[in-house]
């Protein structure tokens, strides 16, 4: 991801960028926060993340960062997919929503951490007022 990708629009920003699978120009909202940890905006053609190899090895970086701060998981692009994924699931955020951001063409694809978000299910159930119903 280069710095001609992050767009700044007021208090919002995104990062444009070329889905493989379809090839077609897609773009990501990011929160202030996400913003904040990216820094200061450099030359456009310039990596946003310098120590990150496009490509096989990008899981050996984030496993060295990860390292380096103590997180004490084995974190891989893969995983951190699918933990925003659930996150944003767990936290309220619909499915499509969800669908959109990970750039799935089919919904089925994402109901897949769906799934796994089974205390939204008992929520749920707990949402349903109780009726005045005598027996």
């Amino acid at each position: 991801m280069t710095w001609k990708e992050v767009r700044d629009e007021g208090d919002v920003s995104r990062v444009n960028f070329r889905q493989e699978k379809t090839d077609g120009v897609e773009y990501l909202y990011i929160s202030k926060q996400a913003r904040e940890l990216l820094g200061e905006r450099q030359d456009p053609q310039e990596r946003v993340f310098k120590g990150l190899k496009y490509g096989m090895t990008y899981n050996t970086e984030i496993i060295r960062w990860c390292n380096r701060a103590a997180v004490p998981k084995h974190i891989t692009f893969h995983s951190a997919r699918h933990t925003n994924a659930v996150l944003l699931l767990e936290n309220g955020a619909d499915i499509y929503t969800v669908s959109k951001r990970l750039g799935h063409r089919e919904l089925r694809t994402t109901q897949i951490y769906a799934k796994i978000v089974d205390s939204k299910m008992k929520e749920a159930a707990e949402i349903i007022p109780e009726l005045n119903i005598e027996l």
